[in-house]
């Protein structure tokens, strides 16, 4: 089966990071597919390379990073979302004169239209948050 999973809220307010990476986990190990993972409001924090998480905490962006490239998965954080809340790539932060962007690799910068597509591409879209 291929899933697509949809993270609302941000990394460390809920447990919905962890609850969505630990799904995307078991689905890898029952052999399912993943198609992409898609961020959202919130959500978007998952992929700033600002995080800083205390040592006994999990650093989800690390996991996120390394999921994506075992498993050759899309990690998309919502381009209007990420820009709003200061999550930006070199292109973005050079567009809008910023000294600094913030986006951790391999996340990427889409529009709504990689959640549309996830949803048309995959068997189940699993929101968390």
């Amino acid at each position: 089966m291929k899933f697509s999973l949809l993270v609302l809220s941000s990394p460390y307010s809920s447990q919905s990071h962890l609850s969505a990476l630990k799904f995307a986990q078991a689905c890898i190990e029952q052999q399912h597919q993943i198609y992409r993972i898609f961020f959202y409001h919130d959500g978007v924090h998952g992929g700033s390379d600002l995080q800083a998480p205390p040592q006994d905490e999990p650093h989800l962006a690390q996991q996120w990073q390394q999921l994506a490239n075992e498993h050759n998965i899309d990690l998309v954080t919502c381009i209007a979302a990420a820009l709003k809340r200061g999550i930006l790539n070199e292109e973005e932060a050079n567009r809008y004169n910023k000294a600094n962007f913030n986006l951790s690799k391999p996340f990427e910068l889409s529009g709504l239209g990689q959640l549309l597509d996830a949803q048309i591409h995959s068997d189940r879209l699993v929101t968390f948050g």
